[in-house]
């Protein structure tokens, strides 16, 4: 019996491993693309050293196969944070914890409260809905003096925009400055959100006082039909914005006072693929048509889905169970482990069948005194029952922590004469 040299013993095995479909995993590379036709073959590939499967949530990989989403990959990229917000962490952090009686966190300044939560610390998921609220790290005054909605539609594609202002001013937790309180410390933050655009809408809008206490927000919209403002319910901030997909609840996907969800859970600690660095200019004014808004697939049905550069980031998957008078059941909500701020969120209606997807692309830019600051470049709110997304996108004016303003610039007074100006 002759025996079989080296090289036949190769080739059979070669033969067999083909055969069976059992191919070692490749390595994936910055610019490839995952899309509904290689899904299935590229998920025991790798990228950075984990696998497509394991980087993947089954919500992007249902969306995927069925809702025609493509990812593209990029090589993951440090993240630097601004000098001040890692100063005030570093200051502050000592003398703040959590009483979980009240769940309320105590001895709070500035900065994160709790940076350096992990699986084994007690209440994890409350702390971090906490570093959340109060830590985001765009500074202390979010400056949109243009972002525009987009409505969408799976079949009709882009029906409409509308263009709007948002301006939020931190009264606490001020950043770089001699004090870290403006005003009587009863004030979180003090926001304005109006239209601008079209004329049907414009001086539509909300001034909102958001208080360091459970105490609910106090609102007042401006309704163009009597030229006047009205003061709003305590229950608000779970209502829709406008004609939005959006409800108050969902600005930058997570929007409530801790308390006001009744529980947190802290599901797990994992690495997903995310829009951290956003690569896509948003809103391109020197365009027209659906031109303007590169960073949607707005001439691929279904319309909606984002167009940009995906990256490994490690984060915390944390469900927020919403209280019973909410639209909500509760969300899943995708944060990441080296600064407060979410990714994506699953939402699901109050029969805990899933409703919608919340994907929010990030980007570093430098404030107006010399930092950094995070902002979101565009962010994704798709309705799956209803076939339709609102879709923001910021404008290159946006700044972070412009001269010239303090708590008495966000006022009613200033959302009344934005509606007849």
């Amino acid at each position: 019996m002759k025996t079989m040299t080296s090289a036949k013993c190769l080739a059979l095995a070669v033969g067999f491993v083909a055969s069976t479909g059992v191919l070692s995993a490749a390595e994936l590379t910055a610019g490839d693309t995952i899309n509904a036709s290689n899904l299935e073959q590229r998920l025991s590939d790798t990228f950075h050293g984990d696998s497509l499967d394991a980087l993947l949530t089954d919500r992007q990989k249902q969306l995927i196969r069925d809702e025609g989403l493509v990812i593209t990959l990029k090589d993951p990229e440090p993240i630097k944070l601004g000098a001040d917000y890692l100063s005030a962490t570093e200051q502050y952090s000592g003398s703040v914890s959590f009483n979980p009686d009240t769940r309320m966190m105590e001895g709070w300044q500035a900065g994160m409260p709790f940076p350096n939560v992990d699986e084994t610390t007690e209440h994890a998921a409350e702390k971090l809905i906490w570093n959340h609220h109060v830590a985001q790290p765009t500074k202390n005054f979010q400056d949109y003096p243009e972002f525009a909605y987009l409505f969408v539609d799976d079949r009709r594609g882009l029906e409409r925009t509308q263009e709007w202002v948002l301006r939020r001013y931190y009264m606490k937790g001020r950043l770089g400055e001699a004090s870290t309180v403006e005003g009587d410390g009863d004030i979180l933050w003090k926001q304005l959100l109006y239209a601008t655009y079209p004329a049907d809408i414009r001086g539509l809008g909300l001034f909102t006082i958001r208080y360091d206490s459970p105490k609910l927000d106090d609102s007042w919209a401006y309704i163009k039909s009597v030229r006047r403002t009205r003061r709003l319910s305590g229950g608000t901030w779970m209502d829709p914005i406008g004609g939005t997909d959006q409800l108050n609840d969902d600005i930058e996907i997570f929007n409530a006072h801790p308390t006001w969800y009744p529980e947190y859970r802290l599901l797990e600690k994992r690495k997903v693929l995310v829009v951290a660095n956003s690569q896509s200019t948003a809103w391109d004014k020197s365009e027209r048509g659906n031109a303007q808004y590169p960073i949607v697939d707005l001439d691929q049905a279904p319309y909606w889905n984002p167009k940009d550069e995906w990256e490994p980031r490690e984060v915390w998957v944390i469900e927020a169970v919403a209280p019973p008078e909410h639209p909500y059941s509760k969300k899943v909500m995708y944060m990441d482990t080296q600064f407060p701020r979410f990714y994506m969120a699953d939402v699901y209606d109050r029969k805990g069948e899933f409703w919608k997807w919340m994907n929010y692309n990030l980007r570093t830019i430098e404030t107006e005194d010399g930092d950094r600051g995070i902002v979101s470049n565009a962010g994704f709110t798709i309705d799956y029952q209803r076939r339709h997304a609102t879709i923001f996108v910021l404008a290159p004016s946006a700044k972070l922590n412009t001269d010239g303003f303090n708590g008495n610039s966000i006022s009613l007074r200033e959302l009344e004469q934005a509606a007849v100006r």
